[in-house]
């Protein structure tokens, strides 16, 4: 493994010691005028962009399970009507994983696996299956303040049937449980998303836990292809999804759509992206789907961007064009080191891995401009980053904030 790597890992297993408990929230951005129900999927310009009526000709998801990391999941919108699993819920707030206040968590879902029925949002992963893991995150009525549910969230999804760990969220302050349930998860095989954060005009702050070594941290592009004016960006940045003015639910009631967006959106792509390659190879382990992930990105080039790390996720450069190199299956792409058992002949480590660059972020080329979009919104202790909330601004807004703070310590 380089020394840059080890470098990289060492700083971020000291910075993970330092224990302090964030408020998580929801980092929300674009909060416009609500969007009608007849028009909300031809708001989701992604799935053009990303071809993703002649993707599913090859595979929808199916067979692949998403755990959902968020304010819940409501289950009984008609774009998620059999298409949630049972979950769990760690908030200490009145309900259980079904109930969604916010409207953040049920609108990932249906960028993941959403049906579409009834002018509802469609989901990139159609045919996959939502696992719904409730937190405590800000907004969020009567949820525990005093207690830091996250780490205990990611171990609940690490022990369900999921593949993918979707977490449209983040804060400003690692802590130690959550890291050891990251390590967790990983050694399971579980492929770990993370939104990088909505807070780069204020400040720019690192958060967690996109920061942490095993799990891929994702910004945010728009239309244009370039990175949005909001997201965080940093060495740590590793693929990046369309997401920009995506919809997304007003508020908790779920009875309209607003124009939305942010790195919550665009995690929740790049988790649909994973199903989509997941489902047409299941025999892959996690490993295998993230470098495929990253070798077919949109940056040409190994030096990945602090900007949108190797570029947008396109799943269809292997599911219609057949590319990108599975590699070892127990090595990791973000680390080079193994994460799971050895297959006989498999070398112990990869320095020369699908992300080589990785442990050189520091010096990565800037690539990517940042783009005049004016749609920003900042990130708060654990927040959910990227979803257009019209009303209930307030709390949304509030949640943002503290994602920025938590993930730029």
């Amino acid at each position: 493994m380089a020394a840059g790597t080890r470098e990289l890992r060492n700083r971020r297993r000291l910075l993970a010691g330092i224990a302090a408990v964030g408020a998580w929230a929801v980092c929300l951005v674009g909060l416009a005028p609500a969007a009608g129900a007849e028009d909300v999927q031809a708001q989701e310009w992604h799935l053009k962009a990303m071809q993703a009526e002649k993707i599913w000709k090859v595979s929808t998801g199916e067979g692949i399970k998403v755990a959902v990391i968020d304010t819940g999941v409501d289950p009984t919108t008609e774009s998620l009507q059999g298409r949630v699993l049972p979950g769990r819920d760690v908030s200490g707030a009145p309900g259980d994983e079904t109930r969604d206040d916010v409207g953040h968590g049920t609108t990932m879902a249906e960028l993941i696996a959403g049906s579409g029925k009834g002018g509802t949002l469609k989901g990139l992963a159609p045919g996959a299956k939502i696992i719904p893991i409730r937190t405590n995150l800000n907004g969020m009525k009567g949820a525990d303040k005093k207690k830091e549910h996250l780490g205990e969230a990611i171990r609940a999804a690490a022990d369900s049937d999921a593949r993918i760990i979707n977490m449209s969220l983040g804060g400003t302050t690692p802590h130690p449980s959550i890291q050891e349930a990251v390590e967790y998860a990983t050694k399971k095989g579980k492929l770990l998303f993370a939104s990088t954060g909505n807070d780069a005009q204020k400040g720019n702050q690192e958060t967690w836990p996109a920061a942490y070594p095993n799990v891929v941290a994702v910004a945010s592009t728009n239309k244009a292809g370039k990175v949005a004016d909001y997201s965080n960006y940093s060495q740590h940045t590793i693929l990046s999804g369309a997401s920009e003015g995506l919809p997304a639910w007003c508020d908790g009631k779920k009875q309209r759509y607003c124009p939305g967006g942010g790195t919550s959106s665009a995690a929740a792509v790049v988790s649909a992206s994973a199903a989509l390659i997941w489902s047409h190879h299941p025999d892959w382990t996690s490993n295998q789907v993230l470098r495929v992930l990253i070798k077919t990105a949109g940056l040409k080039g190994d030096e990945p961007s602090k900007y949108v790390g190797f570029g947008e996720v396109r799943p269809r450069m292997n599911l219609l064009e057949g590319e990108g190199d599975p590699g070892a299956p127990g090595i990791s792409p973000l680390t080079g080191e193994r994460t799971l058992h050895a297959k006989e002949g498999e070398p112990k480590s990869d320095s020369k891995k699908s992300g080589e660059s990785d442990s050189n972020k520091n010096t990565a080329p800037d690539k990517v401009k940042v783009a005049d979009s004016k749609s920003a919104e900042s990130g708060s202790s654990w927040i959910l980053p990227g979803v257009g909330i019209a009303t209930g601004v307030a709390i949304l807004a509030g949640c943002a904030f503290a994602v920025a703070r938590v993930r730029r310590n």
